[in-house]
């Protein structure tokens, strides 16, 4: 039996993205966006969503760009305060103790500590109601060599990426290995 929670947006879990831009006066800043995924293969797009209040909502629309950068679970506090303070008010970099460089492809930066950053281009943003989401075009994907297998893929073990749990408000790690994707579901016969 399920029980009815009512319309919330509720998907469990969340990939905690710490979305990086410059200001106005060229100041770097990151801001925690639980609201964030995938949303196109080809081109390569994420999208993250923020309030029009944020310090983060002017810094994408004023440089057209930002920058999706995941932190291991060993930064969970960085993480957390990224999404509490504002770079209105100081530093959070500076705060946490953490490095930016200069976006690549994009005019954004990125967050040395982060295991993998993606840089994106703005390429639409649409209002919604409480939240714009901002859809962004990867032009490049930058992760730290040991957290890849020997095939050269991204190894979820090595990285150990911060979830988050939206509702309960909690952090929470990568669980146990399942099943190979597009591979395990093979197992179900079609029934005639």
């Amino acid at each position: 039996m399920k029980k009815s929670l009512g319309a919330k947006p509720l998907a469990f879990p969340a990939p905690v993205y710490l979305v990086g831009t410059y200001d106005a006066q060229g100041q770097p800043n990151m801001m925690n966006a639980a609201w964030g995924g995938i949303c196109c293969s080809e081109p390569p797009c994420v999208m993250v969503s923020a309030q029009h209040t944020r310090h983060t909502y002017a810094g994408i629309l004023e440089h057209r760009a930002f920058s999706i950068n995941l932190l291991g679970c060993e930064h969970a506090v960085a993480a957390d305060y990224y999404g509490i303070a504002s770079g209105r008010d100081l530093n959070k970099i500076e705060a946490c103790g953490h490095h930016v460089s200069k976006g690549e492809f994009v005019h954004a930066p990125s967050l040395e500590e982060a295991y993998m950053v993606q840089e994106c281009r703005l390429k639409t943003s649409i209002e919604l109601g409480t939240h714009t989401m901002f859809v962004g075009e990867v032009l490049d994907v930058k992760i730290e060599v040991e957290c890849l297998n020997k095939k050269g893929i991204p190894d979820v073990k090595k990285m150990d990426p911060l979830l988050f749990m939206p509702g309960a408000r909690e952090y929470y790690g990568v669980g146990k290995f399942v099943g190979k994707a597009f591979a395990i579901g093979t197992s179900v016969k079609e029934k005639k």
